[in-house]
Order: structure tokens, then C-alpha cells, then sequence
């Protein structure tokens, strides 16, 4: 249930929508398995088997977006190609030119296509309609952009708006490892990245290593500035933050699994689990954002 990353985004003040309407909009693009000839297919699906497309819970949206796509190496297709021109050259006498050899892959394309092997992946989504959080479970941007698009297509007025902060991740980690302290409710953990501001962009990594202060000082007077800090927020989970604002390697800790509610019913223990999580989240985003001087006001 917990999300791993965090790729963070405002919902607009204005957006106020229901569970109902919600579903509404997003079955006009569910999932559906793409068809031969399709490289690339993607809808919305269930979060839960069993349940709809949004599963929601005391202003808690949970939503999945389902990408499949076809796994046709270009190795595979240029090997193919490369035979297929010359068997043509055999024929007609000579090599064939640019033009014919990209008709030759395209045909090639569309042969292999259909045979291809199709895999997929689902991208869960967290919008949290009190707080106005919009929080996409990935680690790569590509994954965030097929999401947004996605909704851009089903939610008009798009409300989705993007998070900045008064202070810049990269200096507030910097500052903490300068001074040797975490932030109030905040520990410092053991793994690191301090990369250099200039042309060089050497970096150095701590993995699992205690963050001698001296040493990163040096570090820090040296030009570089901290672009990932594993931390602790109130004992409860662990994450590492980055200079993007991304929040990664998401884990709660033994002091909430310990309150965990079990349920024999899954679709209770589903509930309880997605309650437990969006509340911890919601509270640790708040405090984050507090504690990197608040939200820079728009415009």
C-alpha cells in the first residue's frame, strides 16, 4: 500500500470534486489491452481489484493509471532489416538507399509487432482533496508525464499546479549538514550526495556511512552542495529527499506498522492501510514544506 516515491503537485484552491464525478471523468479513458498494432496503451484501472475507478475514503482519492507497451527491441528490428536488404540487394543488383531501408523497417515493424511481447505497468495516484496534494508513486518523469497527461485529458480545468517552495531543497540539505543539525521533528540518516556547482559536477556519496561534520564541511567549502539526504521525520518514516523536491525510498517505520490495524477483510485492511498512509504522508509533507520556509505564494 505505502507509496515508495513521492513526485509532488498542488491541487488548484478552486478544484472541488467528489469521488462520483471523479470516476465519471475517468471512465472516458479506461484501460483497455492495446491492439496488435499498438505500441503504447494506456487507461485507468482499478486500485483495488474490485472496487471502482477511484477508490476513496474521508477525502482521499486513490486513482492507478496502466501503461502497456510492446517490447520490440530496435536491435531486433534493425537485425531483421539488415537481412531483409540483402536478400533485396541479391535481386535487384544493388544495396538499397535510404528511403527503401526505411520502408524496409517500417515493414519490418509491423510484422514483429503483433508477435511482440506486451508488458505493463500501473502508476498509482494519491489526491488528497483536503490538504490539496496531488502525489504520483514514481520515481522517473516519465512515468509522472503519462499520468498528468492522462488526467489532462479527462479533468477540465486541468487543476493540477506545481509545488515550489521559499527555499531550495539543495540549500536547506546544505545548511543542515553545515550546521550539523536536522530541522525540529527531522533526524538526519546515513546516506548522502554532495555534488559540485561547477562545471565539473563531481560528486561525492555516503551509502550507509555516518556523515562525519568536519569532512562535509570540507566538502561544503569546496563548492558542493548536498543533492540527496536520507532522513527520518518523527521516528515514524524514513525517505531521502532530493534537490528536485522528490521524495524517495519511502518507509515507514516499526512505530506505525506497530499500530497497524489488521483485518481479515481485505477490503478493510486496504482501508485501514490507505487511511494510515495518507494521513502519515499528509503530515510529513506539511512538515516539510514548513520546514523549507512554507509555499512561495503564485505568480
Amino acid at each position: 500500500m505505502w507509496f515508495k516515491n513521492l513526485k509532488l503537485y498542488r491541487l488548484a484552491p478552486q478544484w472541488n470534486c467528489t469521488a462520483e464525478v471523479l470516476q465519471s471523468a475517468l471512465e472516458k479513458q479506461p484501460f483497455h489491452p492495446g491492439s496488435q498494432q499498438e505500441t503504447v496503451t494506456m487507461g485507468w484501472v482499478e486500485p483495488r481489484e474490485g472496487g471502482g475507478l477511484v477508490h476513496a475514503q474521508d477525502g482521499q482519492f486513490l486513482i492507478a493509471l496502466r501503461v502497456q507497451k510492446k517490447l520490440l527491441p530496435s536491435t531486433v528490428i534493425n537485425q531483421v532489416a539488415r537481412a531483409r536488404a540483402r536478400d533485396i540487394e541479391e535481386q535487384q543488383g544493388y544495396k538499397p538507399g535510404r528511403k527503401q531501408m526505411k520502408e524496409i523497417k517500417e515493414q519490418v515493424t509491423d510484422e514483429l509487432l503483433p508477435k511482440a511481447f506486451a508488458l505493463y505497468h500501473d502508476t498509482r495516484v494519491w489526491l488528497d482533496a483536503r490538504n490539496r496534494w496531488l502525489v504520483i508513486d514514481a520515481a522517473a518523469s516519465a512515468k509522472c508525464d503519462e499520468v498528468l497527461g492522462m488526467l489532462a485529458k479527462v479533468l477540465e480545468p486541468f487543476p493540477v499546479l506545481p509545488l515550489h517552495v521559499e527555499q531550495s531543497p539543495a540549500s536547506a540539505m546544505t545548511d543542515w549538514l553545515a550546521s550539523d543539525e536536522a530541522p525540529p521533528n527531522f533526524t538526519i540518516d546515513q546516506d548522502a550526495e554532495l555534488r559540485s556547482t561547477s562545471e565539473s559536477r563531481a560528486a561525492v556519496r555516503y551509502v550507509r556511512q555516518t556523515l562525519e561534520a568536519e569532512e562535509v564541511r570540507r566538502h561544503i567549502q569546496a563548492g558542493k552542495q548536498c543533492t540527496r539526504l536520507a532522513m527520518t521525520w518523527n521516528d515514524k518514516i524514513s525517505f531521502v529527499l532530493t534537490d528536485n523536491l522528490d521524495i524517495k525510498r519511502v518507509a515507514p517505520l516499526d512505530i506505525l506498522n506497530e499500530g497497524r490495524t489488521a483485518s481479515a477483510d481485505e477490503a478493510e485492511q486496504f482501508d485501514s492501510d490507505m487511511m494510515l498512509m495518507t494521513r502519515e504522508l499528509a503530515l510529513l509533507l506539511d512538515a516539510m514544506v514548513d520546514t523549507l520556509g512554507g509555499e512561495k505564494a503564485a505568480g
